[in-house]
């Protein structure tokens, strides 16, 4: 049996970039999104829903892979007006036979996994900050400035730079960085745990607890639950 459930809340600059999608097809196969949109504004908060749409959809057909890069088409070209919008995103598929999930990922929106004891991050944040954790001996302080420079995004997506990963556990999270980046790994835990075996409590408590920064700015915040029980 596999249940799904999201939730998504307003930041307080401005409208809500986020978006989530799940869709499942006629088999029961399922596709889920969450795309968390570059910047703000009514055009982003506008395109934001269409992009998670189009990314679960195929990605229910398709796969992850073709789901993100399928949403990425329609915001490749900036428009006649050269403002398009851009974002960020996650996308998975779980088929009725149940696990593996499969997980695709653009920029720094987030899949997890929780195998009833463990909470496993399964994606690595395509940032600046993250690159140089991995690649050179930066200053924590440093790298943590460098976080929200988003090395890829989905306007300029290719086979190439979309990041692909099975997800082999029976609890799935999707999360945009408005809940990861403002709750702490160990908070994020305890809720999954706390709230595991009901998705939208848990979808719901994931967004209810991102706090503000030291300068008041808290972002949108919005997360995918998606439970798999196998007798």
């Amino acid at each position: 049996m596999i249940r799904t459930a999201h939730a998504t809340r307003e930041g307080t600059a401005l409208d809500n970039a986020d978006a989530a999608k799940v869709y499942v097809l006629a088999d029961g196969t399922v596709g889920a999104a969450v795309i968390d949109g570059i910047g703000h504004g009514p055009h982003t908060s506008r395109t934001a829903p269409l992009l998670a749409e189009v990314a679960a959809r195929i990605s229910a057909r398709r796969g992850p892979l073709a789901g993100l890069l399928g949403a990425a088409e329609l915001v490749a070209d900036e428009g006649a007006d050269g403002e398009e919008a851009n974002g960020v995103g996650v996308a998975l598929i779980l088929r009725p036979e149940g696990r593996p999930a499969r997980a695709a990922w653009v920029g720094d929106c987030r899949a997890y996994g929780w195998d009833g004891q463990h909470l496993t991050l399964y994606t690595t944040d395509q940032t600046m900050g993250q690159w140089a954790r991995l690649h050179g001996d930066v200053p924590i302080e440093i790298a943590a400035h460098h976080d929200s420079w988003v090395r890829v995004s989905l306007a300029d997506a290719t086979v190439a730079t979309v990041r692909e990963v099975g997800i082999p556990d029976g609890l799935l999270l999707l999360t945009s960085d408005g809940i990861h980046d403002q709750i702490t790994p160990d908070a994020l835990t305890a809720l999954v745990r706390e709230h595991a075996t009901d998705p939208q409590v848990l979808a719901s408590a994931l967004v209810a607890a991102a706090q503000p920064d030291d300068d008041g700015y808290r972002d949108d915040a919005t997360a995918v639950v998606i439970s798999v029980h196998q007798p």
